[in-house]
C-alpha cells in the first residue's frame, strides 16, 4: 500500500505543470528611457499573465548600453535566467565604442517593438519649422546642437542622415550625447541645446503639453495624433525606426534557448503587452529565430555605413 502511495504522489508531481520561470532583465540604461522602459513593461506582462514567476529589473547605464552587454555576457553565462534588453542604439553604440563584446556574444532572441523619431525644440525657441531648423545648420552646422542619447546611436544616426540629406556634412554636426532619455529631456528643455532628438514616445507628453514644439517625425508617413510633417514630407530622404529587442545569456542550450523564446512569444502575444504598445505608442515589430538572426546582421551592416559617413567609424 505504501508503495502505491508513493507511486501516486510521484504520477502526480510528475504530471504537475513545470513552474514558471524567474527572470532578470537587465536595463542596460538609466532609468527613464526607453530600454528601461521596455523591461519593467515586459516586467509587468510576463507577471500579470503568468508567463513567468518573480522578475527583476536592474540598471546597468553607459556607453549605449556597451558597459551592460560586457557586464551580462561575462557574469551570466549559461544562466537561462537572465534577459538583457537592447536595440538598435547597441548596435551603433558597440561599432562607435569599438565594443570587445558585440551581439554575437549573447544570444539574441526577438526584435520585439519599433518606434519613430521626433524632432522638437523648446516650446520657447525662435525654430518654428523644420524648414527653419536646417536653414540654421546649413548657415553654421556648429552653432545647432543637438541632444540626444548615446553617440552612434538612433539620434545621432538620424541628424547625421538629415546633415546629409540636406547638403551639410555629417561629419561637422554638433551632437551632444547624454546617458537617459530622462538627462536628455531636462537639457531639451532647459534650452540647453538647440533641438531634441528621441523617440516619439518619450517627448510625446511634453509636445501634448506644450512645452515642447515638434518639428518632424522620421516615419514614412504621418504618425496619428502627432502634428508635425515626416522628414520626407519637408524635402528630406530619411526614415529611420529605433527597434528594440532582448536577448538572452551566451552559452544556453538548445533546449534552454527554445524555453526563453518560447515565454517571449508569449509575452509579445498576451493581452497585456499588446495593451502597453497602443499605449505607449511603440509599434508590434516582433521577429523572432532565423528570420531575426538575418535582419539583425542587415541591420549592423547598414548601420556601419552611416557611422563612417558621419565620421565616428573608420
Amino acid at each position: 500500500m505504501k508503495h502505491f502511495f508513493l507511486a501516486s504522489i510521484l504520477a502526480g508531481a510528475l504530471a504537475l505543470p513545470a513552474a514558471a520561470a524567474d527572470y532578470t532583465i537587465m536595463a542596460p540604461a538609466a532609468p527613464g528611457g526607453g530600454w528601461d522602459q521596455t523591461a519593467r513593461t515586459m516586467q509587468t506582462a510576463l507577471q500579470q499573465e503568468k508567463i513567468a514567476g518573480n522578475v527583476q529589473v536592474v540598471n546597468v547605464p553607459g556607453a549605449g548600453g556597451t558597459i551592460g552587454i560586457a557586464q551580462f555576457a561575462s557574469q551570466q553565462k549559461g544562466n537561462p535566467n537572465a534577459l538583457l534588453v537592447g536595440g538598435y542604439v547597441m548596435v551603433g553604440a558597440i561599432l562607435t565604442n569599438k565594443s570587445p563584446v558585440t551581439l554575437k556574444d549573447v544570444t539574441p532572441i526577438a526584435r520585439l517593438t519599433g518606434e519613430y523619431e521626433a524632432i522638437v525644440v523648446p516650446a520657447s525657441s525662435d525654430i518654428k519649422t523644420i524648414g527653419d531648423l536646417v536653414a540654421k545648420l546649413k548657415e553654421n552646422p556648429g552653432a545647432v546642437s543637438w541632444g540626444g542619447g548615446s553617440a552612434g546611436g538612433t539620434d545621432h544616426i538620424l541628424v547625421g542622415l538629415l546633415a546629409k540629406a540636406a547638403g551639410v556634412d555629417p561629419t561637422k554636426i554638433n551632437y551632444i550625447a547624454f546617458s537617459g532619455g530622462g538627462e536628455a529631456l531636462a537639457a531639451i528643455l532647459g534650452a540647453q541645446v538647440t533641438a531634441g532628438v528621441s523617440s516619439y514616445g518619450e517627448f510625446e507628453s511634453q509636445i501634448k503639453a506644450g512645452t515642447l514644439r515638434l518639428l518632424a517625425v522620421s516615419s514614412d508617413k504621418k504618425i496619428e495624433g502627432a502634428d508635425a510633417p515626416t522628414l520626407k514630407e519637408s524635402g528630406f530622404d530619411v526614415v529611420v525606426q529605433n527597434w528594440r529587442m532582448v536577448a538572452a545569456a551566451p552559452g544556453l542550450s538548445d533546449e534552454q534557448k527554445k524555453a526563453v523564446a518560447a515565454d517571449i512569444e508569449k509575452l509579445a502575444q498576451s493581452k497585456t503587452w499588446q495593451e502597453a504598445l497602443k499605449t505607449k505608442g511603440w509599434t508590434d515589430t516582433y521577429l523572432a529565430g532565423s528570420a531575426f538572426d538575418e535582419q539583425l546582421a542587415k541591420d549592423i551592416s547598414a548601420t556601419e555605413v552611416v557611422l563612417k559617413d558621419i565620421g565616428l567609424v573608420k
